[in-house]
C-alpha cells in the first residue's frame, strides 16, 4: 500500500461543557480544549486523529500543538502512511513523552489505512472479540442532585455502570455521605465504582477505603498519589475490593513494573496515557499474563479519540471492564461535536465503516477552532 502523506492540518477546538467535572486531581469547568489533526495523502484519502491533554494529568494543549507542528507532522510528510510502526518509532525518537500527540498521529494513520483497505480499524487490529462494550458514566458534578437526575435518566435508557468521583470533597465524611446517597438513590443492580484520582491522603487511607467497601463498589480506582507504589501494593493486599491503577500505570514500562510490584488488581488503559492503540494493546497483554483485567478510561476526548478507543477495546480481549466514553453525548454541547459515540442500551458500539468509520464535520471543527494551522 504505497500511499504517501503529503500534508497536515491542525485545529485547537474549544468546547463548552454542560457541567463542571471534579476529580481528586483537579476539575474542568466552562470549556475544554482539544487538538484535532488531519493527515492528507497523495491518494486523496485523509485520516483524522485527536489529542486531549489535561494539564494536571498528562500535559498541556500548548505543548501538544508545539510537538505536533514542529516535530511530528513535518517529519511524517513523504512517509508511507501504512508503515505505522515505523512512523511511531520516528515520533518516539523525535520527542520524549507527549503520548496524546502520538496517539493522534497513530489513529490518523490507521484511519487512512482503513479507508484505503475498506476495513474498520478493529479489523486491522485482528478483528472483534466482542461486539459492544459496557458503558460507564462518571458521577463527577459537584451538584450531586443534577448528576443523580442524569443518572436516573441514563438508568432508564439501559446504563447500569456508574463511577463515583471522590477525593475532591473537603472531608472524607463528605465523600462517604455522597457515595451513600448515590448507592441509596440507584437501583440494587447498579454496578458502582469509586475513583479517587489520587485524591485520598496516604495517612489513614486503608481505614477510609474499608469504610467505602461497605457500599459494594466493583473497584476502588487510584486512591492515592501515583508514585506511592508501596502503599498501592499494601492497599491491594489488604482490601477485599479490587484496586484499579490509573495514574500509576501510564505506559508499557510502568505496566510491566506494576505487575511485578503487585500494586493493583486492574489497570485503566487510556489512549492519551499509552500513546496509541499499539501501546494500549501491549499494556493489556502484559496485564493479561498476570490475570489483571483492564478498563477503558478517558480524559476529555471527543468522538474521534473515543471511537478510536472503541475499535481498540472490541479487538482486545483483556480490556473487559467496560469504558467511560460519555463526553460527546452527555457533557459537550452536541452542536460543537464533530462526531458522536454510539451509546445504546448501556453499551458503546464501534463504528462499522472503513477506518475510524465516522463522518467528521469540519464545519463544526471550524466553528469551534481557536487556532488552526497547516503543515
Amino acid at each position: 500500500m504505497d500511499i504517501i502523506a503529503t500534508g497536515m492540518r491542525l485545529w485547537v477546538v474549544e468546547n463548552r461543557l454542560a457541567m463542571k467535572r471534579s476529580q481528586g486531581v483537579g476539575s474542568i469547568e466552562g470549556t475544554n480544549r482539544r487538538i484535532i489533526i488531519r493527515i492528507d495523502t497523495d491518494a486523496g484519502l485523509s485520516g483524522y486523529g485527536e489529542a486531549a491533554p489535561w494539564a494536571v494529568f498528562s500535559g498541556t494543549t500548548e505543548a501538544g500543538v508545539a510537538v505536533l507542528a514542529t516535530y511530528f507532522l513535518p517529519s511524517i510528510k513523504g512517509q508511507r502512511a501504512a508503515e505505522i510502526p515505523k512512523i511511531m518509532r520516528l515520533c518516539d525518537r523525535l520527542a520524549v513523552g507527549h503520548p496524546e500527540a502520538k496517539a493522534a498521529v497513530e489513529m490518523a494513520l490507521y484511519d487512512i489505512v482503513g479507508k484505503a483497505s475498506g476495513l474498520p480499524i478493529y479489523q486491522l487490529l485482528g478483528g472483534k472479540c466482542r461486539d459492544r462494550i459496557p458503558f460507564s458514566f462518571s458521577i463527577a458534578n459537584p451538584d450531586l442532585d443534577a448528576d443523580l437526575e442524569l443518572a436516573s435518566r441514563m438508568y432508564e435508557e439501559g446504563s447500569r455502570i456508574f463511577k463515583i468521583k471522590t477525593g475532591f470533597a473537603d472531608t472524607h465524611d463528605e465523600d462517604v455521605r455522597r457515595v451513600a446517597r448515590i448507592r441509596e438513590h440507584l437501583p440494587d443492580d447498579t454496578d458502582l465504582r469509586i475513583d479517587y484520582n489520587q485524591g485520598l491522603a496516604a495517612f489513614g487511607a486503608l481505614e477510609k477505603l474499608k469504610q467505602m467497601e461497605a457500599f459494594r463498589p466493583t473497584f476502588l480506582e487510584q486512591p492515592v498519589k501515583a508514585h506511592l507504589w508501596d502503599l498501592m501494593a499494601d492497599l491491594t493486599d489488604k482490601l477485599v475490593t479490587p484496586v484499579l491503577a490509573d495514574e500509576s500505570v501510564f505506559d508499557v514500562p510502568s505496566a510491566s513494573a506494576a505487575v511485578q510490584r503487585k500494586i493493583a488488581n486492574a489497570f485503566s488503559i487510556k489512549l492519551m496515557k499509552a500513546g496509541g492503540m499499539a501501546n494500549g494493546r501491549a499494556i493489556a497483554s502484559i496485564a493479561k499474563q498476570a490475570g489483571i483485567p483492564c478498563y477503558g478510561g478517558t480524559l476529555f476526548e471527543g468522538g474521534i479519540g473515543l471511537n478510536a478507543a472503541a475499535h481498540l477495546i472490541v479487538a482486545t480481549e483483556n480490556i473487559s471492564l467496560g469504558c467511560e466514553f460519555y463526553m460527546p453525548r452527555y457533557v459537550m454541547d452536541p452542536a460543537e461535536t464533530e462526531s458522536m459515540v454510539d451509546i445504546r442500551d448501556g453499551h458503546v458500539y464501534p463504528p462499522e465503516g472503513p477506518g475510524l468509520g465516522i463522518d467528521i464535520d469540519e464545519d463544526v471543527i471550524g466553528r469551534c477552532a481557536i487556532e488552526a494551522l497547516s503543515v
